[in-house]
């Protein structure tokens, strides 16, 4: 009777633990998003994507909730110049944004790194033999982890990079996709699910 109790509250906990997770984007249109700037954010065949417009200038789409705690996944596609990036904790005055980000680039340009924008710069990169998790022009699994201080990037079930650092335990903010400056910039995301920790 014990072992059939321990069974089902395991499976309870399992099932709670499930229903925690929430998507953040819902397949149809931009809801629950803002648009910062004026690259092009759209959704195509279930996806969202993000291409660079004529300005070819920083954009941010932008959760319109701010996020402490979490554990974020998602996958991305780099169908041309992937150099994006998810940040958390953040906060935007036209296209200028404060705060950190988790990288997402072309091969061998630190994606699962940490950046602080406005900042610090470059605050921890992945170690040079993990760059090769990458898949080119395919899709890619992405988890990020912020909880207090620390911060924990996964490129495709390969831990990317672990950092502690105070000044982002005191970040507030929301979490935001980047299109990058330049131009020929184009990213496709799905699944993006967030839970709360």
């Amino acid at each position: 009777m014990k072992q059939l109790l321990i069974l089902f509250l395991s499976i309870a906990a399992v099932h709670l633990h499930a229903q925690t997770k929430t998507a953040l984007f819902n397949g149809k249109d931009l809801t629950g998003w803002t648009v910062n700037g004026t690259e092009k954010w759209y959704v195509d065949k279930g996806e969202l994507v993000c291409e660079s417009g004529p300005d070819k200038q920083y954009g941010y789409l932008s959760t319109k909730k701010n996020y402490k705690n979490f554990e974020l996944t998602l996958q991305f596609k780099q169908e041309a110049n992937g150099n994006s990036g998810v940040f958390f904790r953040s906060t935007i005055d036209g296209v200028k944004i404060s705060g950190w980000q988790a990288e997402v680039a072309p091969l061998n340009q630190h994606t699962g790194g940490i950046y602080e924008s406005y900042g610090r710069g470059w605050l921890k990169l992945p170690n040079p033999e993990h760059e090769k998790y990458l898949k080119e022009g395919k899709w890619n699994e992405y988890k990020i982890k912020v909880v207090g201080d620390e911060v924990t990037t996964w490129l495709n079930g390969h831990m990317m990079v672990n950092i502690k650092d105070e000044k982002i335990g005191k970040g507030e903010g929301f979490i935001a996709l980047q299109i990058h400056d330049g131009g020929g910039i184009k990213v496709r995301w799905k699944k993006l699910m967030i839970e709360e920790l």
